[in-house]
């Protein structure tokens, strides 16, 4: 085998920043018949897995989509059900939180219509509002991280 595989570091430090940034556990890109993985360490990490690691000072461009937040994450609040979210009581009243503010356990903090129903989205605990994930009168599905709470 005489050709030797052609790397650019610059896109496994652009891709590994971007795993980094949005929190992914790998990513995969394809063009023409040239394949590249890059993979965060883990029991079964790929060898590229290792450049994801480098710390790395390349300037970050925006992400075009955000990627939500785990419902792992301990300060997210999630959608407990598929519907649309309102993030005030009433259409130009002022929103339930906003971020930096604080709740206290049980504050309704979203509303989220289904089948012509308004259900509350309480606070799980108090806290400092540090993210808003939605935006007013989008669709959710059961499951999304709607705010983080910490």
């Amino acid at each position: 085998m005489t050709d030797k595989l052609s790397v650019d570091d610059d896109l496994i430090r652009r891709l590994a920043d971007l795993l980094e940034e949005t929190g992914l556990s790998e990513i995969e890109i394809s063009e023409g018949t040239q394949h590249l993985r890059v993979a965060r360490p883990g029991p079964a990490a790929a060898p590229v897995a290792a450049a994801a690691a480098m710390p790395v000072a390349v300037a970050a461009e925006p992400a075009a989509v955000e990627t939500p937040l785990d419902a792992t994450h301990p300060g997210a609040v999630v959608s407990p059900m598929v519907g649309t979210v309102f993030l005030a009581p009433e259409p130009g009243a002022p929103p339930f939180i906003s971020e930096g503010g604080t709740v206290a356990e049980g504050d309704t903090l979203f509303i989220i219509e289904a089948m012509k129903t308004m259900n509350p989205v309480r606070a799980p605990r108090g806290g400092t509002v540090s993210k808003i994930l939605v935006q007013n009168e989008t669709p959710v599905e059961f499951g999304d991280v709607l705010a983080i709470v910490g």
